[in-house]
């Protein structure tokens, strides 16, 4: 076991496009790589597991998932051979409880490769992902965040991956920035996150009309109530990559670290 306890991750990981794009998003997730340590695993909750039921895949060699249609077809022959490890996830099933399955029928889908391939390029770090399941309220996934929370003294990074601030219907592909209401919730979230308001992050609901705009379905926001869950009072909270893009879509992030002595 190890003594050092790992940060918590959670990422905007936005349009596809960003897993082969050179831009301020995949910069900022290549320069994060430059300072993490390396972790023994990573636990990436994304948004693009979106099931009926919690489950985890546990095999050794996790396939690709290009669950994304009509991108260029580089996007399709990126490959990330990132291995996978049966502990960690028989220890996320262990913590989180019997209700969770084995299931390795999806490996992972491009929540995960498509930031991992810039943090850790190569993919000599395993991964294992575990899903988000549709039935729960977002107080649930918090839960299942705290109780993940021991993983980080174990050596294994909790990630999530989704968007703050994601509603497809409302995308403009000629905007560079968000429209006022996505902006709004934006703020709203990231003063809570940041004055540990983790109430309001599960009630988003209190942020009004915005938050019905915002977040339309949970897939993309619950991986953010898993990374708080797993967090505490003791870590240090940065953001990066802090604006919205495509008018309904946000790429904050949020790195929750054990202070430097």
């Amino acid at each position: 076991m190890m003594n050092k306890k790992m940060p918590v991750l959670f990422v905007g990981h936005g349009s596809p496009i960003n897993a082969i794009e050179d831009n301020t998003y995949s910069r900022a997730w290549s320069a994060l790589g430059t300072t993490l340590e390396r972790p023994k695993a990573v636990l990436s909750v994304s948004a693009h597991w979106f099931t009926r039921g919690t489950k985890v895949n546990d095999s050794p060699a996790p396939s690709m998932v290009y669950d994304m249609y009509g991108f260029p077809e580089e996007l399709y022959e990126v490959k990330y051979p990132a291995p996978g490890s049966v502990e960690i996830a028989h220890r996320a099933k262990e913590l989180l409880g019997d209700f969770v399955t084995i299931d390795n029928n999806w490996g992972l889908d491009h929540g995960t490769w498509s930031v991992l391939r810039r943090v850790f390029p190569k993919a000599d770090v395993p991964v294992v992902q575990l899903s988000v399941n549709a039935l729960l309220s977002p107080a649930e996934h918090f839960a299942l965040g705290e109780k993940l929370r021991p993983l980080r003294e174990e050596g294994v990074l909790i990630f999530g991956s989704g968007n703050i601030v994601h509603n497809l219907s409302r995308v403009d592909w000629r905007m560079t920035d968000g429209q006022l209401w996505a902006q709004e919730f934006d703020q709203y979230i990231h003063r809570a996150v940041t004055s540990r308001r983790f109430d309001d992050v599960v009630e988003y609901g209190r942020a009004g009309e915005a938050a019905q705009l915002a977040v339309p379905s949970l897939d993309h926001y619950a991986p953010l109530l898993y990374v708080l869950g797993a967090s505490d009072e003791n870590d240090e909270i940065s953001s990066f990559n802090t604006d919205c893009t495509l008018a309904s879509m946000s790429m904050t992030s949020y790195l929750f670290a054990e202070a430097k002595a």
